[in-house]
């Protein structure tokens, strides 16, 4: 994750853009140089978020910033997140400055959040995808964290609704708030009922509860681990390159297990 200053014309917004451009482009160039398989940006300080579509200054600045990430760093998959809901917004900026996916925080159903009641869009999402022509991957959350489903239902349901109604292209699960991990046994069971999906860990991953997730999960998404200390500071190049190795070890583990296994 790049999370992004606040960005002109949020509450948080220092006034000065070489700022914000310096901090995204030094974070993103420490995620590339730890091995991040991928960068996804959000508006991560434009708090309080609005609850859907966000004004036309932010996606000018965001659009910016995606644009610069992707000139330094051409060969780097890109995403992109609109907080607190804004797929419309991120898909536009996805197409024109070439990134790869967009999350959308609440796809499908309804969600109790500090922004009130969201209402997920997946018509409205897919269809504009479809419209635009955009190869843009969809990454979906369930149950998204700081918030509660609106009516809820088994895991299992909400899982095979985002993946095979909502369309979505991978499924993300995530703890309670930023930060927080998520239950290993809910991520079981969303793989139980997806077992084809590319599902996604979105908050709360470290080195000490990697392998808690990694059976079941085919990658994650790390912000707040990657940064020293917190979520407020600089992305740490080389907390990057320890996780992506630990990965790698569970991985081949794993592998060599499942070999043994066959051969006895």
């Amino acid at each position: 994750m790049v999370h992004l200053p606040a960005l002109p014309g949020a509450p948080g917004w220092g006034g000065d853009w070489s700022v914000v451009e310096r901090r995204a482009l030094a974070d993103a160039e420490a995620l590339a140089a730890g091995g991040a398989g991928a960068i996804m940006v959000e508006n991560y300080h434009d708090v309080p978020f609005y609850p859907g579509a966000v004004p036309p200054l932010t996606i000018a600045a965001m659009a910016r910033i995606v644009s610069a990430i992707r000139s330094t760093l051409p060969a780097t998959p890109l995403g992109v997140n609109v907080l607190r809901n804004d797929a419309q917004a991120a898909l536009a900026i996805a197409l024109a400055c070439g990134a790869s996916f967009v999350r959308v925080n609440v796809h499908c159903g309804s969600a109790v959040t500090d922004q009130g009641v969201i209402d997920g869009r997946a018509h409205e999402t897919l269809r504009l995808r479809r419209a635009l022509d955009a190869d843009v991957g969809i990454l979906a959350d369930v149950r998204v964290k700081h918030a509660r489903p609106l009516a809820e239902r088994p895991l299992a349901e909400e899982a095979a609704d985002l993946r095979l109604r909502g369309l979505a292209d991978a499924v993300i699960l995530t703890g309670a708030a930023t930060g927080s991990a998520g239950d290993p046994e809910e991520l079981r069971a969303v793989r139980d009922a997806l077992p084809d999906c590319p599902l996604l860990v979105g908050s709360g991953v470290n080195e000490a509860n990697l392998a808690d997730f990694s059976a079941a999960a085919d990658g994650f998404i790390v912000g707040t681990f990657f940064k020293q200390p917190g979520a407020e500071g600089a992305v740490s190049a080389e907390r990057v390159r320890r996780m992506i190795a630990a990965w790698r070890t569970l991985n081949s583990d794993r592998k060599s297990a499942s070999e043994e296994r066959k051969r006895s």
